[in-house]
């Protein structure tokens, strides 16, 4: 008897978690700073209201919420993940982490264990993370833009999440994409980020992610 329990210990903590939602509801949570708050623009430019949208002419029962804050660190979401996690009971956690960490020159050992730990939580209350990848201008340093840009391609592999290489792919280098400021994007970059975003998001859709049409959603956890 002790060996069955045993075994269906191992099991449990090896197996992926099924998650039933009859109702076919989803939800995603976006963890960012200003990349992600639509800085600078009207609230309905962003890109994360533009996924909302996209994601809610699949389904209405899609849900999109944004706890990006301007500013904010890897160790400010890594101290908010949890208890935003407990509220909103997303299924999906987009992490846009890093940037403010990089353009202040913090150590990539902080910045990575910070979006490990975040990584980890999302796990351990079976919510998925999906990493956006970051880059810093190369007036930072070939030595240092390598190592941070490194950091989510080294996370990534490890806990096998989906990536966005990087969130602003396709026009980063362009100062024509960005406000006066030229740190935030305007509202044409905004498209190309939905679509840096959903490259990788209607993957998981489409797999069967979702319970919409009444499968059952298998999230993995981990157990290091």
């Amino acid at each position: 008897m002790k060996k069955l329990l045993v075994l269906l210990f191992c099991l449990f903590n090896i197996l992926p978690t099924a998650i039933a939602k009859p109702d076919g509801g989803l939800t995603v949570m976006i963890l960012g700073d200003s990349l992600s708050t639509g800085y600078g623009l009207p609230a309905d430019a962003s890109w994360v209201n533009l996924l909302k949208q996209r994601m809610q002419a699949l389904s209405p029962r899609y849900q999109v919420v944004n706890i990006s804050i301007s500013g904010e660190t890897t160790l400010g979401g890594r101290n908010r993940i949890e208890q935003a996690i407990k509220t909103h009971h997303p299924d999906i956690v987009i992490i846009g982490l890093g940037g403010n960490d990089g353009l202040r020159g913090a150590s990539i050992k902080s910045i990575h264990d910070n979006l490990e730990a975040i990584i980890q939580t999302c796990q351990q209350y079976h919510a998925t993370p999906i990493l956006a990848g970051m880059q810093l201008p190369p007036n930072y340093g070939i030595a240092y833009t390598q190592k941070f840009r490194n950091i989510y391609t080294d996370l990534a592999e490890r806990y096998q999440l989906k990536l966005i290489p990087f969130l602003l792919a396709g026009f980063g280098d362009k100062r024509e994409y960005f406000l006066a400021d030229g740190i935030h994007p305007d509202i044409p970059a905004q498209k190309i980020i939905t679509e840096n975003v959903w490259d990788v998001l209607h993957t998981m859709l489409e797999s069967g992610f979702s319970s919409a049409k009444g499968t059952i959603q298998t999230v993995p956890t981990y157990n290091n």
